[in-house]
């Protein structure tokens, strides 16, 4: 008889062993056997790194968008509680905002009892840095808005 030459560029093909067969149910008088595989025989464990095919990521839900609520949400809220005219209404709101702008322009600070603090705050001008290129660069003065919120507002949200 002559032998197959094999290459040892291609690797030699395993076998796969047959499936062993279920055991069957010990009749009375009979002993039952336990069948063991041997490590070789059971399936090789799938990479833990890589998700397969078969089960889908968890990707974490995202977080509900809050709703914006405009001027004339807070209108409407205004005629539903105390059934003024929604004209009316939106005079009223937008007179109070007008109100705030003006005080916030002066330099006032304005308090609303419940909401919290709002008061424009001046920023001298200083050096900085451009992160792009490290340049050292001038930065203006400005003035901002700062609002500090009341304990109420706080412990509610």
């Amino acid at each position: 008889m002559a032998k197959k030459a094999t290459s040892t560029k291609e690797p030699a093909k395993r076998k796969s062993t047959p499936p062993l067969p279920a055991p069957a149910k010990a009749s009375a008088g009979t002993k039952s056997r336990t069948v063991t595989i041997p490590a070789a025989a059971k399936p090789a464990a799938k990479s833990a790194g890589k998700p397969s095919a078969k089960q889908p990521t968890k990707v974490p839900p995202k977080a509900p968008m809050p709703s914006t609520v405009t001027l004339k949400h807070l209108s409407a809220g205004i005629v539903e509680r105390h059934g003024l005219p929604k004209k009316q209404a939106d005079t009223v709101l937008a007179e109070v905002f007008t109100q705030l702008v003006d005080h916030l322009k002066a330099g006032d600070r304005v308090r609303i009892g419940g909401l919290g603090i709002i008061q424009v705050k001046d920023r001298p001008a200083r050096m900085g840095r451009n992160p792009a290129t490290g340049e050292a660069i001038q930065i203006a003065a400005s003035r901002k808005i700062a609002f500090r919120p009341a304990k109420e507002l706080k412990e509610a949200i």
